[in-house]
């Protein structure tokens, strides 16, 4: 009953606020047929819609065995490009669409003998303003030739990767999904998936600060879906892309896309090896204090991480085409990830003075695997062409880390005398279990609403074990202040309701999501530490909604408003109260009583031409969870813990300009304020800071199939919570040649000047000023071969979407 009311309201709610727009529905409908010269129908012919400003790609279509196709889009200009294999390619002329149109039939002239392959110049714009949300479309950007998804991120409007590789968008904390499907995993682990995952890859990137009722409400800065290639051809057809990249040391990224579509079955997939091999030089230095605020001594270490790794990742799909309007599907995925770390340590002590008092060398090693398997089954019957589907999802994740560690320390006096040396050992597997099944149902009515449904459950399972191990004069004892066993479960149940309905200048999107979760810890503790355990259950609602708004007939001017409401749910591993040792110095500990955190989220956007964006956005976050620092007899302690108010207001612009037919510059950029309030170990935490964000790209088409392209960003200090990070920025540049229609070949150099370069200031330390300087591999040349094979006629369904949507973005190493 009360899902009823809830959708009575929301169908009347869409149907009365806009009484000043006009009820008529503003999509039309674009139909016709494609010949050849004899009439006889072309099946298969490819029908591209086209911008009719710009020439960007809008919808594509595959004529059926008649030669029909139709599209249904809103009013404006359009152009029609059409390719078949054989034939010469079509082109129409400006078609000004206002109400429905049957165009006359399109015949297509056979080509000569000499015909190369057909080829479509329509491109797709770098990113796209939708009503809920912006689409990026890498291969628009040379520079990410060679690049894996972290380094494509790192380019996306909005979003940054910190030196830890933590995702943020707008300045608060993202979900990532990759195909509409939650990665389940943070922290390292994460940073090894999506370097696993190459750019060539990537079809197009989903910016949702306020994802609608559909996705899960996790993640409070919102969701970034990652859509990766799906070939969708007749026959067999592919492509690949081989990678070499130069910095320090050496690397390399290729990847493997093929699809072959034979009568009612469909197999497609993925195949992908990077090759790590990396460092870290970091610097960090503490300053402690007496009572009144004098440096009584200091503590300078520097650390050079040498990180080596293999990582695979494969996933293959099939489909079978039970009829023309029911699919069943299978998705496989699989990602192998063995690593090594060697990080020698110097840590040295000195008096006020800066005398020397000892030193500490360490020699410490790390080393394991990545594992991560999983399944999707999914059905989707589509009852008729106007949108009236029915769609199911079970899913099976399983993750695997099996991480040893070694800590050998040996003590100096100023003089070099060795005092002492210790050693800790530790073995830390952990397993995770993920466990989900979806359903969603999508009714399209007849006077333009739509409505959306669904249903969704989800059940994880987290096994964690640490063993650590201490020896010191020859003989090896457990080490019980490390050593612990940690079981997480936890079961999510939610539904939602959506409606949206379109009016001649007016667009609404409403859309409600209702979740409980049920969960529980338990930490088995050791010889000398007592079993603890935890349960939670709670309820909570998660309303979204879209207003957008056309100023003028020509849709030169547009207004977006949406709300949305999110919550964060602490990663798996947060939860986890181990103590894990970074080095001697540093520990990092999770926090078992992290409560989740409520975001309400508010943007107010104006789009001119579609090509210039600005929008104003307002979030506040009740119990954020950030990384803090204390300091307990000279160690570090690093925790997560909630933040009682974390405000972000922000002003930001994306636009693109074409000076010239061979020049296009795009310029992306923010001024974001956070404003952190909370209790803190020290006392009250108050902090807030201002800063700014801009990144222009400059592209380039030269004569003979040439392309060069200038790209950048820098970035002012950030305040945030307890830290300060410091300005940083990059120049990249590239340059690419056409082979020929399926051969590219191209030149790229990050980070010319070699100034992406992290360092900051950790403040609210007990008598302690610390601050920090880290470097990277970031300085790289990188060579890349493109290739494509097969055909080029489209039409077949793949599936996106799968029923796991919000967990596997919480596994933390």
């Amino acid at each position: 009953m009360m899902k009823i009311k809830i959708a009575a309201f929301l169908v009347a709610w869409i149907t009365i606020v806009p009484t000043f727009a006009s009820a008529q529905n503003i999509a039309v409908n674009l139909s016709g047929k494609v010949t050849g010269a004899d009439n006889k129908p072309l099946d298969g012919a490819a029908i591209y819609l086209l911008n009719g400003r710009d020439s960007a790609l809008v919808k594509t279509a595959l004529a059926d065995a008649s030669g029909a196709y139709s599209f249904k889009v809103k009013p404006g200009v359009y152009k029609l490009s059409v390719t078949m294999m054989g034939y010469k390619r079509y082109q129409s002329g400006i078609l000004q669409l206002e109400q429905d149109k049957a165009m006359e039939p399109i015949i297509l002239q056979m080509a000569g003998t000499a015909l190369k392959e057909v080829s479509v110049s329509a491109q797709r714009p770098f990113v796209q303003q939708k009503i809920d949300r912006t689409i990026i479309s890498p291969e628009a950007l040379i520079s990410n030739s060679g690049s894996t998804a972290l380094e494509v991120l790192e380019k996306a409007p909005g979003v940054i990767v910190d030196q830890n590789a933590a995702i943020s968008l707008q300045g608060k904390g993202v979900t990532i999904f990759i195909d509409d499907k939650p990665t389940y995993l943070s922290g390292q682990d994460l940073e090894n998936y999506l370097r696993s995952l190459t750019a060539a890859a990537i079809d197009q990137i989903e910016l949702m600060p306020n994802p609608p009722a559909k996705y899960d409400a996790s993640g409070n800065g919102g969701v970034i879906n990652i859509r990766t290639r799906k070939n969708k051809v007749k026959g067999f057809n592919g492509s690949l892309n081989l990678n070499y990249t130069q910095g320090r040391y050496a690397k390399t990224n290729n990847s493997l896309n093929f699809n072959y579509r034979n009568n009612r079955v469909n197999i497609f997939g993925n195949l992908s090896y990077n090759k790590g091999n990396g460092f870290s030089d970091l610097n960090i230095n503490r300053h402690f204090e007496n009572a009144q605020g004098d440096i009584t001594s200091n503590f300078l270490q520097n650390s050079f991480i040498r990180r080596k790794s293999d990582n695979y990742f494969a996933k293959i799909g099939v489909d079978y085409y039970i009829s023309d309007k029911s699919t069943f599907g299978i998705n496989l995925t699989g990602i192998y990830n063995p690593y090594n770390t060697k990080t020698p340590v110097t840590s040295q002590f000195s008096n006020a003075a800066n005398q020397p008092d000892s030193t500490i060398i360490a020699h410490n090693q790390e080393h394991g695997t990545f594992r991560n398997g999983g399944a999707n089954l999914n059905y989707r019957h589509q009852f008729d062409k106007n949108g009236h589907e029915f769609s199911a999802d079970l899913d099976y994740l399983d993750y695997y880390t099996n991480n040893n560690q070694l800590f050998n320390n040996s003590s100096f006096l100023p003089d070099g005398t060795l005092v002492g040396n210790e050693i800790l050992t530790g073995m830390l597997p952990a397993h995770i279990h993920i466990y989900s099944a979806k359903t969603d149902y999508d009714h399209p009515l007849k006077n333009g609403l739509k409505l959306s449904t669904g249903l969704k459950s989800s059940y994880t399972h987290t096994d964690n074990i640490a063993d650590y191990f201490y020896s010191t004069g020859g003989s090896m004892t457990p080490d019980y202040g490390k050593t612990n066993h940690f079981i997480y479960k936890e079961n999510i149940n939610a539904a939602y309701i959506n409606a949206t309905k379109d009016y001649k200048q007016l667009s609404v999107q409403a859309g409600l999501r209702l979740e409980n979760t049920i969960s529980n810890g338990h930490q088995l503790g050791n010889a000398q530490k007592p079993d603890s355990a935890f349960k939670r259950n709670y309820t909570n609602l998660f309303p979204t909604i879209y207003l957008q708004y056309k100023l003028d007939t020509a849709n030169r001017n547009q207004l977006s408003l949406n709300y949305g409401r999110r919550i964060d749910r602490p990663y798996y591993q947060d939860l986890n109260p181990f103590l894990s040792p970074l080095d001697k110095f540093t520990y990092y500990t999770g926090n078992p009583f992290l409560r989740p955190t409520f975001t309400d989220n508010f943007e107010l956007s104006h789009t001119y031409k579609s090509k210039f964006t600005t929008t104003l956005s307002y979030s506040r976050s009740r119990d954020d969870v950030e990384e803090t620092i204390e300091i307990v007899d000279g160690i570090y302690y690093s925790r997560p813990g909630n933040i009682g108010t974390y405000t972000v207001k922000t002003l930001s612009f994306d636009g693109t300009f074409d000076p010239a037919k061979w020049f296009n510059f795009h310029i992306s950029g923010r001024v974001s304020q956070i404003h952190s309030v909370s209790n803190f170990y020290t006392g009250l935490l108050d902090s807030k800071g201002t800063y700014f964000f801009v990144r222009p790209i400059l592209t380039f088409k030269l004569p003979e199939d040439w392309t060069a392209q200038l790209d950048g960003g820098y970035q002012s200090k950030v305040t945030s919570a307890q830290f300060v990070s410091g300005s940083r920025g990059k120049v990249n540049a590239a340059v690419s040649k056409k082979l020929s229609p399926k051969t590219t070949l191209k030149l790229v150099v990050n980070d010319i000047f070699y100034t992406f370069k992290n360092t900051g200031v950790i403040n609210n330390l007990n008598q302690t000023q610390a601050n920090w300087r880290n470097l990277n591999d970031t300085r790289t040349g990188v060579l890349s071969l493109s290739y494509r094979f097969g055909k080029a006629i489209s039409g077949q369904r793949q599936h996106d979407a799968n029923g796991a949507e919000s967990e596997q973005n919480r596994v933390k190493n």
